[in-house]
């Protein structure tokens, strides 16, 4: 990233070049190279190499959390969690990984096929729950999806599951007929439950740039997003879109997902992020 030995503007436009090929939004990138030059005139920074490691600092600090990390547990059994995002952001899968995760810690779990709109996703999520041992709720492609979410909750309090993780058809985020279906499937858990879910979790894809931006405007809008998930960073995306995402919104960063395979989901810890941006 660096090939120059002094730092002067030249250096900061290839600074400017490495952050907008991470998919970081052009104003966050400006802000961040703002700040950067304030770092650098302060702290009286004078080898262009540590200029990589005040960028990295710079990025962590913007992506740091106020409060807990992590997944929300309710004191009220059963904890609920929804999953939204559009088709093709690795939804499904990142349930079956947080499903996965939660049966090895020893909780129990049980799964709700809520996108009833495509009979691939119900067959996709059926094959996690077996894979994974955990049970699960769904009905025929095209039933309601609030009435398939309801049924799981209900069926967890009848049988003292810990965990209900809940999928949702893959919403056009441009579609308001759809994400008034999003609304009204929120409703319906709520009345389920008796309480919001405890966590509405969107799902967004490392590759989409900054299409991302405007998926968690919708979204945020009509669902009550309470955190994030980013997928596919086992490639040669590197997520650059999600400091955009949190700058404007101030969501929480709840998880990665780095692969593929059902362990390949982490914690979200801004430093290790941040490196991976320009490894």
């Amino acid at each position: 990233m660096l090939g120059r030995g002094v730092i002067d503007e030249h250096l900061y436009e290839e600074l400017e070049e490495a952050l907008l090929q991470t998919d970081t939004n052009v104003l966050t990138a400006h802000a961040i190279l703002d700040e950067l030059r304030r770092a650098v005139r302060d702290e009286k920074v004078t080898e262009p190499e540590a200029i990589k490691d005040r960028l990295k600092q710079s990025i962590t600090d913007r992506l740091r959390q106020p409060g807990a990390r992590g997944l929300i547990v309710s004191d009220e059994e059963p904890t609920v969690y929804l999953f939204v995002g559009v088709n093709g952001v690795g939804k499904t899968t990142t349930i079956a990984k947080v499903a996965h995760l939660l049966k090895r810690k020893g909780f129990s779990v049980i799964l709700a096929a809520g996108d009833t709109f495509r009979a691939a996703a119900i067959e996709q999520l059926e094959t996690w729950a077996n894979r994974i041992g955990v049970e699960i709720v769904r009905s025929q492609p095209g039933s309601d999806s609030g009435s398939v979410i309801f049924d799981a909750v209900q069926a967890a309090k009848a049988r003292g599951i810990e965990f209900v993780l809940a999928d949702t058809a893959g919403r056009q985020h441009s579609k308001e007929n759809l994400m008034g279906e999003l609304r009204k499937v929120a409703r319906v858990t709520e009345k389920a439950l008796g309480r919001p879910p405890d966590e509405v979790l969107l799902v967004l894809d490392a590759n989409t740039g900054q299409n991302a931006i405007r998926q968690a405007e919708e979204f945020i809008k009509s669902a009550a997003v309470t955190g994030l998930v980013l997928t596919k960073l086992d490639g040669t995306a590197r997520g650059g879109a999600l400091l955009g995402v949190y700058d404007r919104f101030k969501v929480p960063i709840k998880l990665i997902g780095v692969g593929e395979k059902v362990e390949d989901l982490k914690d979200f810890k801004p430093a290790e992020f941040a490196a991976s941006m320009f490894d």
